[in-house]
């Protein structure tokens, strides 16, 4: 174990199943985060020792540095889907991305990914689109040999989409959505992070990827597949755009007078981007790529979705029962 890489957010969401795939590639990991003590579970990833859990704040350039010494090649997955406190969309993924890449040249580090998304356009109306536009940005101009890969929704065990929505489908006959007829191209975490593995080997050739899964859904239809699963009849009901931007105020102002202790359920900046179909482009360098063949949603979600059906891990015992009596 002679290479070691660091993996910014490494305990998130994608993060997890890079630092997993590089501890199996026999490189040593070092995952940088906010709080070491939540990240803890990385460990058991590779041999002991191998994969550590080290603190990191990606907004100041002493901590960045500190966590990549000795580092062969590093990895930003650092994102956020709306802002908290100092965690701005400009700080954490413009400012943020760049400072790795400024400080990875700085120290002769010759390979860097950043993990960004689909729909990144610093002309965008979305500050969350802008900064992740500007991050790109920022890191090729320090690292132009970076790749960069732009996953549409991700999904997996411990995603943000499917298990959000599940939940909701416990409470009354409605699911209401925001941009039923927007497209998604909904990409498995674990080719996410299979492709990031390949640029850090040196594997993939340089350049931007835009990830994404081998169907296209609108909103709507994705909730009915998720519907399907966890096996709940429910009315999927489309809130306008117009509508939704006023909830989005609402739950704003929520939020300034809890100070902070009410999470809006969607953001303005959410709304925006959901006005926009998240699929990868015609001309667009994607998986194909990097003879990588992505995963379908259908034998997936029930791997992680079933515990959101009435019944539970309990219902597949209740249909069977139901069969041998009929």
């Amino acid at each position: 174990m002679s290479k070691l890489v660091t993996i910014y957010g490494g305990s998130g969401f994608v993060g997890r199943y890079v630092a997993r795939r590089m501890a199996k590639e026999g490189w040593r990991v070092r995952v940088a985060v906010r709080n070491p003590n939540e990240a803890i579970f990385v460990k058991p990833y590779g041999v002991v020792g191998q994969v550590e859990p080290v603190l990191c704040n990606i907004r100041d350039d002493a901590s960045v540095a500190s966590v990549m010494q000795g580092a062969d090649a590093v990895v930003n997955c650092v994102g956020i889907l709306a802002e908290s406190g100092k965690n701005k969309f400009d700080a954490v993924q413009h400012e943020g991305a760049e400072r790795i890449a400024r400080l990875a040249a700085q120290a002769g580090i010759e390979r860097m990914v950043l993990v960004s998304a689909i729909g990144a356009d610093e002309k965008s109306d979305s500050q969350y689109a802008v900064s992740k536009a500007l991050g790109e940005q920022g890191v090729l101009a320090h690292m132009p040999n970076a790749m960069i890969v732009r996953p549409s929704i991700v999904f997996g065990p411990e995603d943000e989409f499917f298990n959000r929505f599940a939940a909701m489908s416990r409470m009354g006959p409605i699911l209401p959505v925001v941009g039923a007829a927007t497209k998604f191209q909904p990409v498995y975490v674990d080719d996410v992070a299979q492709a990031v593995v390949l640029g850090v080997l040196g594997k993939a050739s340089v350049g931007v990827y835009e990830l994404g899964g081998p169907e296209v859904h609108n909103f709507k239809d994705l909730m009915g597949e998720m519907l399907s699963v966890i096996r709940r009849r429910k009315l999927v009901v489309n809130i306008p755009f117009p509508v939704a931007n006023v909830m989005a105020f609402g739950f704003s102002v929520a939020k300034v007078l809890s100070l902070g202790i009410i999470a809006p359920a969607i953001t303005a900046d959410q709304v925006r981007n959901l006005r926009r179909d998240n699929v990868v482009s015609d001309d667009a360098k994607t998986f194909a790529d990097l003879g990588i063949a992505p995963t379908a949603l259908e034998p997936v979600l029930p791997e992680y979705l079933w515990r959101f059906r009435p019944s539970g891990q309990y219902d597949a015992i209740k249909e069977s029962a139901k069969n041998l009596k009929a």
